[in-house]
């Protein structure tokens, strides 16, 4: 059996072929992709890192071979806090796959990859359309002019930017903040509905989405940061993934929770928290835990909290591939 690290960039990638005390490494061009496959063998492993292209490489050599495994190297210390080489870096890959001591990621179906894509992307336009607006309200509050908060979300109300008596300079810098929002609004009003179209033909979108709370593009979102449910034993390790859950710090025999460890992803919590806080007005019982948690804990804490009780739902919703009814007594149908 061989154990064939791989160190993969944009144009190139380093291999290190281990077998048994042998060691020998190579250097190819991307395009010379079919060279590398020619000499593979059914029996080999392969550790490769998690890079932008490394869906594209595993699909043209998984078939080839016994066994893939993607490596997040921010998650396997010894090539993240070494002294970096591409050499060293695929030698690590292949001596650790070897031992089966790497820390592998999922890699998630085609459909779900684009749409989480769809859905970052989006992320990134709202947080400059927000960019804008906000430099729309600091160059008015520089000229005297108080503006609501809301503003500025309409296009009447963006074609009114001109009406404010400002000078020439900002009236002009005004106009084209204006058109940038104008443009961006279009944007996101067409992802918001591919990705919620998108969602149809994910497994456990009618599941997920009836759960009061979750609408389609929230619904749609979670599942593709989600994949596969059945990736996760227990609801623990999806909290976990979402990184939801709070930092553990042992020491002799005192153990103190700190805050929840950020470590998933960001946009799953960030959809998962909106989703909450709609969930909220739906349900007694979630109000009424998020109210016992805000008096004593605040309500940042609260909330999370909350999160955490409503992807225990979503958990069991897809794992059992149920059809949520009601929030009071936690009643799920089969679907």
């Amino acid at each position: 059996m061989r154990y064939i690290g791989i160190d993969l960039h944009k144009n190139n990638f380093h291999v290190c072929y281990l077998e048994g005390e042998d060691k020998r490494f190579a250097q190819y061009r991307i395009e010379d992709l079919d060279k590398f496959r020619a000499g593979l063998k059914k029996e080999d492993h392969i550790a490769v890192e998690s890079k932008g292209n490394a869906r594209y490489f595993v699909n043209q050599i998984k078939e080839k071979v016994g066994r893939v495994i993607v490596v997040n190297p921010r998650q396997f210390k010894v090539i993240s806090n070494s002294v970096k080489t591409d050499k060293r870096d695929s030698e690590h890959l292949a001596l650790f796959l070897s031992r089966d001591m790497l820390p592998e990621v999922r890699m998630k179906g085609e459909r779900q990859s684009q749409i989480k894509s769809l859905a970052n992307t989006r992320d990134k336009l709202v947080k400059l359309r927000t960019a804008l607006k906000n430099k729309i309200h600091n160059i008015l509050n520089a000229h005297g002019i108080v503006s609501a908060r809301e503003a500025f979300s309409s296009n009447k109300s963006l074609e009114a930017i001109t009406d404010y008596p400002v000078n020439e300079l900002a009236r002009l810098e005004l106009e084209v903040i204006a058109a940038q929002i104008r443009s961006l609004n279009e944007g996101i009003k067409k992802l918001d509905k591919q990705i919620e179209d998108a969602g149809k033909d994910l497994d456990g979108f009618e599941n997920i989405t009836s759960i009061k709370g979750i609408g389609k593009k929230s619904g749609t979102i979670l599942l593709s940061i989600i994949g596969d449910i059945n990736d996760f034993s227990d609801a623990g390790k999806l909290a976990s993934f979402f990184g939801i859950v709070p930092r553990v710090n042992n020491s002799n025999e005192t153990v103190h929770q700190g805050r929840i460890t950020k470590q998933g992803s960001k946009l799953g919590r960030t959809t998962l928290v909106q989703c909450t806080l709609i969930a909220i007005r739906y349900s007694e019982y979630l109000r009424s835990f998020y109210e016992r948690l805000k008096v004593r804990k605040g309500s940042g804490k609260a909330i999370i909290a909350t999160s955490r009780k409503l992807l225990d739902i979503i958990y069991k919703t897809l794992k059992e591939s149920l059809i949520f009814e009601d929030f009071p007594n936690f009643v799920l149908k089969s679907s």
